[in-house]
């Protein structure tokens, strides 16, 4: 067969890039056993209730009104905000302002590679940020007006809602909007009596395949306001009782308030950054 020389020849030979993982990560279905080691601990060193290292900053893209950037170890988000605009539209004209928002996985920030068309998943995820944020957002404020959030993921090793939702809020507070109160968010996995917090991605997977077979096994996300206490949105996937999901709650609400801390600084040290540049 002649050799067509406008088209790049493929090796003759060729290797899953899965082939090169450790095995942990290349079994097909993993128990949550396998990712507790002795002690208590887990594959990554941390214990059950231990928060990855958390870094956040604020005003990455210049083009955005807002903007914040998110690593949860090796969960790296970055959310982007447009906005108020107005809307032109006659008919869509209200006295409250209107919050999108539009997620996305890039197609190679998971281990099995994504569509460029956005899924059901990515749209079932950017509703619930649109949850979390809007009862903090005073949209009274923006008549006939629409805020735009814009949430990619550029690598997911698990907890990706809940750095949305933080990269979110970041966003938002960046570009000026008015809110009530900033809108802090942690995972926990559960199964059985166990509850990791800020599970990874192999942890979602394991305890994911798991709610089949265990009584109690899900995967919980909660958006929490420190000022004011007040929960703004709880995301659930898997089935436990009303009990442990309350417990998980709690949980949840005490790391919020440990990330606090970290939303609080990155917003003065941008604020600081952003007053000298209006100094020069």
């Amino acid at each position: 067969m002649p050799r067509d020389s406008r088209r790049l020849t493929g090796p003759e030979e060729c290797f899953s890039p899965y082939d090169f993982c450790c095995s942990a990560e290349k079994k097909p279905g993993v128990a949550i056993s396998d990712c507790m080691e002795v002690d208590n601990a887990r594959t990554d060193g941390r214990i059950s209730s231990q928060l990855r290292p958390v870094f956040l900053r604020a005003g990455v893209v210049s083009q955005a009104r807002g903007s914040a950037y998110i690593e949860l170890n090796q969960t790296k988000v970055i959310c982007s905000v447009y906005g108020p605009r107005e809307v032109l539209r006659r008919e869509d004209f209200s006295l409250k302002g209107q919050l999108t928002c539009d997620f996305k996985f890039l197609t190679f920030s998971c281990k099995q590679r994504r569509m460029h068309q956005q899924d059901e998943h990515e749209k079932d995820m950017a509703v619930r940020i649109l949850e979390a944020m809007e009862s903090s957002v005073c949209l009274h404020k923006y008549p006939k007006s629409q805020i735009n959030i814009y949430v990619m993921v550029l690598q997911n090793d698990g907890s990706a809602l809940s750095a949305a939702i933080l990269a979110s809020c970041v966003a938002l507070a960046s570009a000026g909007i008015e809110m009530y109160d900033l809108v802090l968010a942690s995972s926990v996995a559960i199964c059985g009596t166990q509850m990791l917090t800020d599970p990874t991605a192999q942890e979602e997977d394991a305890i994911l395949d798991s709610s089949e077979k265990v009584e109690s096994a899900g995967i919980t996300t909660m958006a929490f306001l420190p000022s004011v206490n007040q929960v703004s949105a709880v995301s659930f996937d898997g089935q436990v009782s009303l009990d442990t999901l309350k417990q998980s709650q709690q949980v949840c609400i005490e790391n919020c308030q440990k990330i606090y801390q970290v939303v609080r600084q990155c917003l003065v040290t941008y604020a600081m950054e952003k007053r000298k540049l209006k100094g020069r």
